[in-house]
């Protein structure tokens, strides 16, 4: 839940911290008090389009942080883990809007783009108001609802893994199907070019290997008569070493007089003895390379031009022969073994459509059956909302040849508003006053499922008169028992029962050249002052701070 906004040069604020409570919070102050401006704020924070005129005059920048507690198995930490973010069981949004209209994105102190800090502000907090329902707009949301309130997500999560499964099976049958027709119509000229390679029998690497040893052939015939030469000299007939050695014997036996003069010399002529022989190995060695058969190299050159005149007629580089043959014999394969396989494949295909069938038909009927009860329930709590002759109905149309990873389901929510009226959509049938209070008894029904940890209405009482400002904070007050609820509202009865209540003030600041917007939380004496101006309007009277009285009184009964 939200536990602390932070805002740092947003226009009319040069410097804010709120700290929020469990429960219920509302927000009360005069009309241009700053209210939207702190709601914009906050849904900058969330992830909500940035803009440069939130940035305070003559700032740089302007800075929104909104800090919440969570559990560690919140959709948020997933999203997190998703994204390669620390999960630090404090999270973090941070958002700095600049003066010229760009935006930063960070949680926990790491920068992310916005769609992720938006994928993370949705998964923590609704924002619901007059004019931005967006919790209800899109039909899927109405189906995650749905499920959400049945208890349905694991079959959900069965349907999404068989439709999977079913999409897998028939992706492998088309596309041995297509290879085997491919196959069938390049039959003959697949069998010859496949004996053709498999006779040739390419390697990876064949040709470079060939012609390297082909090129030290024709080189060595050359360079031959000189190494042979060289040798000759280093470790032959007219070797020195033999000579050298003998020199070193006597110089050793003469050296047990006069070490100090002979062992020098020694070492050196020992020396030149090791390199004479080591030179003499080389030679040899590369003697031996250049000692072929011209018979090979008569091999080798046919090799190579069988190889290249391959790689002509299959228009294919010589190293890439090895690989077409294994395709084509791979081909002649799928032609001699493929109506086999395609039968096993078409019956795999027919097994996985029958399962995610069965698993959709069954979680269809759940659906239709939890919708009887959600209605129930959501039209139970509509006469308290002066909402009495409306009906609520959750429309699910079940369309088995349009299945989808989430059933064959389509849910959407309708409304009735009066008898004798034809029922639609809820977004296009209610008005503006009558959508909130559908949205309220929603939430209501579906506060401990499917619902953000921090719910936020803004002005949602607008238009209503006493009994019903009443309900909804009756309601509001019900919701904030499972989940974080704050609320702006100009409604004393609303006011009245939250747990926690701050005042959005606007005051003048130097002399009356500029503005700034406050928000104080309100001890007993001031709520009740509150409360009183907004039943009184400017002048305060004692009969209305009775009435405050007995509101508050009534709120805690």
């Amino acid at each position: 839940m939200l536990a602390r906004l932070s805002i740092r040069d947003i226009v009319l604020i040069e410097r804010l911290d709120i700290e929020f409570a469990t429960g219920l919070a509302v927000l009360t102050g005069e009309t241009g008090a700053g209210k939207s401006i702190l709601l914009d704020a906050f849904a900058l924070a969330l992830g909500g389009r940035g803009d440069a005129g939130l940035v305070r005059h003559g700032a740089e920048q302007g800075q929104v942080t909104a800090v919440f507690d969570i559990p560690k198995n919140h959709p948020a930490t997933k999203i997190l883990a998703e994204n390669g973010l620390d999960d630090t069981g404090e999270m973090i949004l941070r958002r700095v809007q600049l003066a010229d209209g760009r935006t930063r994105a960070f949680i926990n102190d790491q920068s992310i783009s916005v769609q992720t800090l938006k994928a993370v502000g949705a998964a923590l907090v609704e924002i619901h108001g007059q004019h931005d329902e967006r919790a209800l707009v899109d039909a899927a949301t109405h189906r995650r609802l749905l499920d959400a309130f049945a208890g349905l997500e694991k079959d959900v999560a069965v349907v999404e893994s068989l439709w999977e499964a079913r999409r897998t099976a028939n992706t492998e049958l088309e596309e041995h199907r297509a290879g085997m027709e491919r196959a069938a119509r390049e039959a003959d000229y697949l069998r010859h070019a496949s004996d053709e390679l498999k006779q040739l029998a390419p390697k990876d690497g064949e040709e470079t290997a060939l012609a390297s040893r082909r090129t030290t052939m024709m080189q060595g015939e050359k360079i031959a008569s000189d190494l042979r030469e060289a040798q000759e000299a280093v470790g032959g007939n007219h070797s020195p070493v033999a000579t050298l050695s003998a020199a070193v014997r006597r110089l050793e036996r003469r050296g047990v007089n006069s070490p100090a003069l002979v062992e020098p010399a020694v070492k050196a002529i020992d020396a030149a003895i090791n390199a004479l022989e080591e030179a003499d190995q080389h030679l040899l060695a590369a003697l031996a390379a250049t000692d072929f058969d011209p018979a090979e190299l008569e091999r080798i050159e046919e090799r190579l031009f069988a190889l290249r005149a391959a790689s002509r007629k299959y228009s294919t580089p010589v190293d890439g022969l090895a690989a077409l043959a294994a395709r084509y014999a791979a081909d002649v394969v799928l032609i001699d073994a493929g109506a086999s396989r395609l039968k096993k494949l078409e019956q795999a295909a027919i097994e996985a459509d029958a399962r995610y069938a069965a698993a959709a038909k069954k979680l269809s009927m759940a659906r239709q059956k939890s919708a009887e009860k959600l209605n129930k329930s959501v039209n139970a709590e509509l006469a308290p909302l002066k909402l009495e002759r409306a009906k609520f109905m959750t429309q699910v149309e079940t369309d088995e040849a349009a299945p989808g990873p989430q059933g064959i389901d389509r849910v959407e929510f309708w409304v009735q508003t009066n008898p004798g009226t034809k029922p639609g959509p809820l977004m296009k049938v209610a008005s503006g006053g009558e959508l909130s209070r559908f949205l309220l008894a929603l939430k209501v029904v579906l506060s401990d499922r499917g619902s953000a940890p921090t719910l936020v209405f803004d002005e949602i009482d607008t238009g209503v008169g006493g009994a019903v400002a009443d309900a909804i904070g009756g309601r509001l007050a019900r919701l904030a028992g499972k989940v974080q609820v704050m609320a702006v509202t100009h409604a004393p009865q609303v006011a009245a029962r939250a747990d926690q209540h701050l005042l959005i003030s606007k005051d003048a600041l130097d002399k009356g050249k500029r503005v700034a917007t406050r928000v104080n939380a309100l001890a007993a004496d001031h709520r009740r002052e509150e409360i009183a101006r907004m039943l009184a309007g400017a002048e305060i009277t004692a009969e209305a701070r009775a009435a405050a009285d007995r509101l508050l009184r009534a709120a805690t009964a």
